[in-house]
């Protein structure tokens, strides 16, 4: 089987960012990564997730982190965003992001909401 590595642009990890809405958060907490499932929405070119106080809202707030999506139809594929996680605290920005969709996945409204920034790569990995 020969397997070929391809580098996915910038509009092909947009586009899968936008139809996903489950990814994982990686932090670092105490000089420990940890990773967490969560439910997210991409809202101009960042992805933008809810959280109570804890572990992740400590481990993510102001600090550099990693998000990443990933799938296996039909192909195998991985989207990561790169960046500062930051906290938003303006209410008309929060209220405008009440109506995003962030998933069937995602329960009980969380208190504080958060916008990662940064680097988006992706690749697909086609078998043959």
């Amino acid at each position: 089987m020969t397997r070929t590595l391809e580098v996915l642009d910038h509009d092909d990890c947009t586009a899968l960012l936008a139809e996903h809405h489950l990814g994982r958060l990686a932090v670092v907490v105490a000089g420990r990564p940890l990773v967490f499932p969560i439910g997210y929405a991409y809202d101009n070119e960042s992805v933008v997730f809810r959280t109570d106080p804890g572990t992740k809202l400590y481990g993510a707030v102001n600090q550099y982190v990693a998000f990443e999506i990933d799938g296996t139809e039909p192909t195998g594929w991985s989207v990561v965003v790169a960046g500062i996680a930051e906290l938003l605290d303006d209410e008309l920005e929060k209220a405008r992001l009440a109506s995003v969709d962030l998933g069937p996945w995602y329960g009980d409204p969380k208190q504080h909401w958060l916008r990662i920034r940064g680097t988006i790569t992706g690749r697909r990995i086609w078998a043959q």
